[in-house]
Order: C-alpha cells, then structure tokens, then sequence
C-alpha cells in the first residue's frame, strides 16, 4: 500500500500553481506550502501542475523549484517531481557516471520494475540523454574495467549489466520446474566460482521471467547467503535479492541508510521513499518495524533535521 495522502480534487490545480508561486515571492521560500501542496499530489496532479505552472507564468516549476531549495530536500523533490520513468532514468544515469561503487542502484531499478516499466525507463532515458542505456552502461563499464586493470571475471560483470538493462522478460507466472533445478545448479556453481566461465549465469539473469527465477529458490537462498568475493558476484547478488523479494532489499537499503553516517545515506532514503511512496511503501515501513522493532518514521525523525525531514516524513503519511 502507498503511504502518500494525496488529495482528491477539492483543491484546483489552478490553486495549487497560485499557491506555489505566492510561496516563492519574498525574500525566502515559504518551503511549508510547498511540502504541503506538492507532497500531498500524486505524479498525474504533479504533472498537471508542471504544466499549468508553465502556462500561467511561462516557467518551468521544476527549474524553480532547484533555485529555491537547497540541499537534499532540494534532491528528492527534484526527484519526486519527475514522472516515474524519467526518475529511474536520472538515478540510472547518475549511478553509472558515479562509478562501480554505485552500479548497485541501476541493478535495483531494472530487477524491481516490470518489464514495461524497464522499457519505459529504457525510453525516457533516450530521450533525456540522445544515447541508449544499455549504450553508456557498456562505455561506462568498459572503462573502469580498462581503468583498474579487471581481466574475465571484470568483463562478465560488464556484461551482466548490458544483459540486465537490455532485457524484457516475459511477465507471464508459468513456469518449468526441471529447467528451475537445472538453473539453481548452474546459479550456485557460479557463486562458487571466482574465476570461472559465468556466460551461463548471466543468460539465466537475463532471460528468464521473475516467476521462473523464483522457482530457483534453492540456488537464491544459498546466493543471498553466499559471500561476495567480485563485483560480478556482488551485482548477481543485488539482482536475485531485488527479483526475489525487493521488500526486503529495500528493508535493508533503509536500515543501511540509518545506522551509517555519511552524505550518501540521504540518497539512499530519498531513492526509496520517493520512487515507492506511491506504490508499496507501507509495506516496506510494516517489514521495517517487524524485522528491527521500531518504526522507521521515527528512525527518520531521530537521524534527519529541516526541511529535508518535513518532506520525507510527508511521504511517508506523517505529518509533523
């Protein structure tokens, strides 16, 4: 279930455009209207919006909005303005241009999503950047591999990604219990291998619908146990968890996001709340207090300050 409370059409978008523009004159922004206007729409209220702002003042909102906020509040509403697929094609994009340590996120988006929202995302990528996804992911990795010197087993991770991103699996629930044995066994040997021949591995993770990769579920306990000795190892890991039950992934990017001090654990609860708000995210707080005993809006309340708290604890139906 969502946690957003968004509205329903009581207030006008005309008003809501009004509103916003009266919270930006002044010498400071009045940043409560607009948590309270733009964290209670959902993304077709917040494009409406977008698009009457421009039509009533001839300006772009989004634009506006980076100049009068700051900081990480002015990063997840940037984010939560875009419309779903542009979002995940910006996080996309700001994953591979960060580098190995952040190829994780761009796993998490095309594992999680369906096979018409990857393609969606695929598309707005395009159109945002003039080049292909799978494109830059293969530039992009190729030339950390060259960088840091990462013979085969770097190149199956190079090609694990372009795989992923590439893919459009079937959607359908059948599935094919002989070949699921027959895959959990290939899975499994490739988690022990640091060194091997993993073509096998990546054309299973790439090919097979969700429900046939379930099936699997002998060689996804032992992977998500297993340790991590690659890059390649840590991203087939990344992609199981998400595929197998992307709750729990999310749980545990939360809970990470937490207990460790760092300007990234902003990111990281911004990238779920934002992009799961108005999808499952109660889910994912009732499995956050079940597996750690504590609310993770109080978790929120206690680890962030500002604006920045108002807006996340604003998805996340909280109202301070």
């Amino acid at each position: 279930m969502a946690t957003l409370n968004a509205i329903s059409d009581k207030t006008s978008i005309a008003q809501d455009v009004e509103a916003l523009h009266l919270a930006f004159k002044g010498l400071g922004t009045d940043v409560n209207t607009v948590i309270r206007i733009l964290g209670h729409r959902n993304s077709d209220q917040r494009q409406l919006i977008i698009r009457a702002y421009k039509d009533l003042f001839q300006g772009d909102l989004i634009k506006r909005l980076e100049s009068e906020l700051s900081g990480e509040f002015e990063k997840a509403m940037y984010r939560w303005m875009l419309e779903p697929a542009d979002r995940d094609a910006v996080l996309a994009h700001v994953a591979i241009n960060q580098g190995r340590k952040h190829y994780h996120v761009l796993v998490e988006i095309v594992s999680v999503l369906s096979p018409e929202e990857v393609l969606n995302v695929r598309c707005a990528y395009h159109d945002r950047y003039k080049r292909s996804l799978e494109e830059d992911v293969a530039a992009h990795t190729t030339g950390d591999l060259r960088q840091f010197d990462i013979l085969k087993l770097g190149f199956d991770f190079e090609h694990l990604l372009v795989g992923l991103v590439s893919a459009f699996r079937y959607g359908g629930n059948e599935i094919n219990a002989k070949l699921a044995k027959t895959d959990a066994e290939i899975l499994h040997e490739s988690m022990k291998e640091k060194n091997g021949n993993h073509e096998e591995a990546i054309r299973i993770l790439t090919t097979r619908s969700k429900a046939q990769l379930l099936a699997t579920s002998t060689a996804t306990e032992m992977i998500i146990a297993y340790p991590l000795p690659s890059d390649f190892h840590k991203a087939l890991h990344t992609a199981i968890r998400c595929i197998s039950d992307y709750h729990k992934y999310y749980e545990k990017v939360l809970l990470n996001a937490i207990t460790r001090i760092g300007i990234e654990r902003e990111d990281a609860i911004t990238r779920v709340v934002v992009s799961r708000a108005e999808k499952n995210m109660k889910d994912i707080m009732e499995l956050y207090y079940k597996r750690n005993s504590v609310h993770l809006e109080d978790e929120i309340a206690k680890e962030f300050h500002g604006d920045y708290k108002k807006f996340i604890l604003t998805l996340l139906g909280k109202e301070i």
